[in-house]
């Protein structure tokens, strides 16, 4: 049953991409990383309200604050990222989180993928040097990697995937000492509050900021809360490379969303690298 939940964790992380590009133009990336998880708690706290808080294990708290700390840097890379990128560009790094996992799993939960794991994340490295093929041209067969570092939004989008593959660990530690709307709703105040206090310090006039697009901020704080609902009830019913891996199928979503509604470029490219990270999302899944 874990998987038809993660494709939809997948589909409201495309509309949540979407709607982060559409924001980030408008409003400064601080506010919209604070908006994201601010206007999910609506969402969250009933859910936790109905489901019952549950019994805390000693490992809740610890874990509660170093996995804090790592969502409120990822977040404001991610939307720095959707600032300065394509949204076909940038949020296909994020497949590359199954690759970090690969080392960050192992180490920190135990779980180690079959075979056909590492033959998946080739397929996903591939693709995502097939994103940047365009270097390939003026700067030799390195320059696809290259690019990943040089190019701001991928830049900023790789950091987040590492981050990811971090917090993504913690996440099913937190669930098992907790719950999974415990848990989601304890992250996702914790962020909010910590990057209340960034955008206060960090930019000005938040208040007309956020009153002038609130409907769009609503909008993302909504499609968040879902996807990491239906993430959390997943989470364990598989091991986290797999499940991961399963929920960056939103990148070929977003790269069609790109294409479409934003009218970007170096659609062949791009799609190109899209489904072939997904088919090594595929094998992982198919042959784990």
């Amino acid at each position: 049953m874990w998987l038809p939940l993660i494709l939809i964790t997948a589909f409201f992380i495309s509309l949540q991409d979407v709607l982060g590009k559409k924001v980030v133009g408008k409003v400064d990336p601080y506010v919209v990383a604070w908006s994201w998880f601010f206007f999910s708690l609506p969402l969250l706290g009933p859910s936790l309200w109905v489901a019952g808080v549950p019994p805390l294990g000693r490992q809740f708290w610890p874990v509660l604050g170093v996995a804090t700390a790592l969502m409120t840097v990822a977040s404001i890379f991610y939307f720095l990222a959707l600032k300065e990128s394509d949204l076909s560009l940038a949020v296909p790094m994020q497949a590359l989180t199954p690759l970090f996992l690969l080392i960050t799993s192992p180490v920190m939960l135990g779980e180690f993928p079959g075979i056909f794991g590492g033959v998946g994340v080739i397929f996903i490295v591939l693709g995502a040097y097939i994103l940047h093929f365009k270097e390939r041209l003026t700067k030799g067969f390195w320059g696809p990697f290259k690019s990943l570092i040089s190019e701001r939004g991928s830049r900023y989008m790789l950091i987040v995937a590492v981050l990811y593959s971090v917090s993504g660990n913690l996440d099913k530690i937190g669930v098992i000492h907790s719950s999974p709307l415990m848990w989601i709703f304890s992250l996702d105040l914790a962020v909010t509050i910590v990057l209340g206090a960034v955008a206060l310090k960090c930019t000005r006039n938040i208040g007309s900021q956020v009153r002038e697009a609130w409907p769009l901020l609503l909008a993302l704080g909504i499609c968040s809360g879902l996807g990491l609902i239906f993430q959390m009830i997943a989470i364990r019913m598989t091991i986290i490379p797999y499940l991961i891996a399963v929920k960056r199928t939103s990148v070929i979503m977003t790269s069609f969303f790109g294409f479409f509604l934003f009218k970007e470029k170096e659609l062949r490219e791009r799609l190109i690298g899209a489904i072939l990270m997904v088919l090594g999302v595929l094998i992982i899944y198919f042959f784990q």
